[in-house]
């Protein structure tokens, strides 16, 4: 069944073309990503398909109701049904004082409950921990009806999608499949139009080689000699003129033919970036970070009990939990070298905070990474354009910057210092996908101890050799890939389950004898 459908759609803020759509069909059925740059117009795609915002240009037809969730704006419903919150984990009453996870999923509740067939979302993922990714993804796999939803996690992406509608520099264009699916057809594109660019460009400069060498040619045709006869001379020239002009014929037909040669344009090339982040001092201690007996509490609200941990030299580890456990707290009181917690000396540390705090909002982007750098300029603006921050954009204040931008500055300002370890707080929130990428290609390659906190379940498949959680205010350590971690955990729960089974059976025959011998007695 046909949902929506929309032609000839273009849409600009000043002289700038953020969308452009020749056309576009949404059925039953369909679960669409949409992916693009911070910036590319991904937001204003979904509100003109939503017709909460008019293109200049095109038309676009709603054939059945529509929610939309906001990243930014209030619930418009401020209650749902006690199902619906057990559903989605929230209270039944909207309130301000939710965190950015629970307000996602309330307003996607709400959407639920609403029971329309098509579902806007944008970026429901972000601010939302593992769990509740999970939980979303549980949710919308459920979901009756089609829906269209921006994000930036890849597994979500993968898990739940059908189509990919990609924003590229204004172009809207719809693929089929999952993420990984989208992600292999745009390589093949862009290693189809770099091949079919080169074809173009050395058929092009070998015409005009032919072409320069016929010219020479046709003037170096030699003029009729002094010492000849009239009738000879006649005829020498005669022949001359003849070669000349097939010449001149032979470089017009070769110049038609360069016009004729399809224009490949020359494909947008990402910046090579081999980033060498591992500092001018390596650590030789054994244990770089160690908290004994560690305590914190906010008030009556006990984050850690008689706590302990150890992060050896090396290590690359993800420290995982719900929101409001601690991973937070945990990371800053190892900056405050808090009581309980040991720093090894040395210790040259890149701190990623959620709050951004190393930028100076006066600053532009340029100074702001050139600060501290070790790097010469020409590398810091190769680092800035490969999370697609290119040539003019470096020279804008800190201070204008969206978040997605932001994130990316300072992760280019903490990578450019001196550093030898590196304790990172989600560093990929507000990230686009391209950027994303970036993120995990530099810490894959860096061979120093690294503590992290993600929700990018990508990233922390790439990345972390160790796993740390926060449980009943105790942290645990599991030695092993994130893949390892989630078998063990899979198969504890799987033999809990069985352990639990073994006990309903048990109960189950007890209480079918109790019955049998009550029935003999009477």
């Amino acid at each position: 069944m046909l949902l929506l459908e929309c032609g000839k759609i273009k849409k600009s803020f000043g002289d700038r073309l953020v969308v452009d759509l020749e056309n576009l069909r949404i059925y039953s059925g369909d679960r669409i990503g949409v992916v693009g740059a911070n910036g590319a117009g991904k937001t204003t795609l979904l509100d003109i398909l939503s017709q909460r915002l008019e293109p200049d240009e095109g038309w676009v037809k709603l054939y059945t109701k529509c929610a939309y969730v906001s990243q930014l704006a209030p619930a418009e419903k401020k209650r749902i049904t006690p199902e619906m919150a057990s559903k989605f984990g929230v209270a039944t009453t909207w309130s301000e004082k939710m965190s950015g996870g629970e307000k996602t999923r309330f307003k996607l509740a709400a959407s639920f409950e609403a029971d329309c067939p098509l579902l806007f979302a944008d970026e429901p993922t972000s601010n939302i921990d593992l769990e509740g990714i999970e939980l979303l993804e549980r949710r919308l796999a459920e979901y009756q009806g089609a829906f269209v939803i921006i994000a930036h996690d890849r597994g979500f992406l993968d898990q739940l999608c059908n189509k990919i509608l990609e924003v590229e520099y204004g172009k809207v264009k719809l693929y089929t499949g999952n993420y990984s699916a989208y992600s292999a057809q745009k390589a093949e594109e862009k290693a189809r139009a770099q091949f079919e660019y080169d074809r173009y460009i050395s058929e092009k400069k070998r015409l005009e080689r032919t072409a320069v060498e016929l010219r020479q040619k046709a003037r170096s045709v030699k003029k009729t000699p002094s010492r000849m006869g009239n009738s000879e001379a006649r005829l020498h020239k005669m022949g001359n003129q003849k070669a000349k002009a097939t010449l001149e014929r032979s470089v017009k037909s070769i110049e038609a033919r360069i016009k004729q040669l399809a224009v490949k344009e020359k494909p947008r090339k990402q910046e090579v970036l081999k980033l060498d982040i591992q500092g001018d001092k390596k650590l030789h201690s054994k244990v770089v970070i160690e908290g004994h007996n560690l305590k914190k509490s906010y008030g009556d609200l006990v984050i850690f009990q008689d706590a302990e941990f150890i992060i050896t030299n090396g290590a690359k580890v993800a420290l995982l939990g719900p929101n409001g456990s601690g991973k937070t707290t945990l990371l800053k009181m190892i900056m405050n070298r808090e009581a309980g917690i040991r720093v090894a000396p040395g210790a040259k540390i890149g701190y990623f905070s959620q709050e951004m705090e190393i930028l100076d909002e006066n600053l532009s982007i340029l100074e702001n990474v050139m600060a501290e750098s070790r790097y010469e300029e020409s590398f810091a603006r190769t680092l800035l354009a490969r999370l697609l921050l290119k040539r003019e954009d470096v020279f804008k204040p800190v201070g204008v910057l969206s978040g997605g931008e932001r994130v990316k500055v300072s992760f280019a300002k903490m990578l450019l210092k001196d550093l030898n370890l590196l304790i990172l707080d989600e560093p990929t929130n507000y990230l686009d996908l391209n950027s994303l990428e970036v993120v995990e290609e530099v810490l894959g390659e860096y061979d120093q101890t690294l503590l992290l906190v993600s929700h990018d379940r990508r990233l922390i498949s790439a990345v972390a050799d160790r796993i740390m959680t926060i449980e009943d205010r105790k942290i645990k350590t599991f030695h092993g890939t994130y893949e390892e971690f989630l078998a063990q955990k899979n198969s504890a729960t799987g033999q809990k389950e069985e352990e639990i089974q073994a006990q309903i059976n048990l109960l189950e025959n007890r209480l079918a004898e109790i019955v049998g011998r009550l029935a003999l007695a009477s």
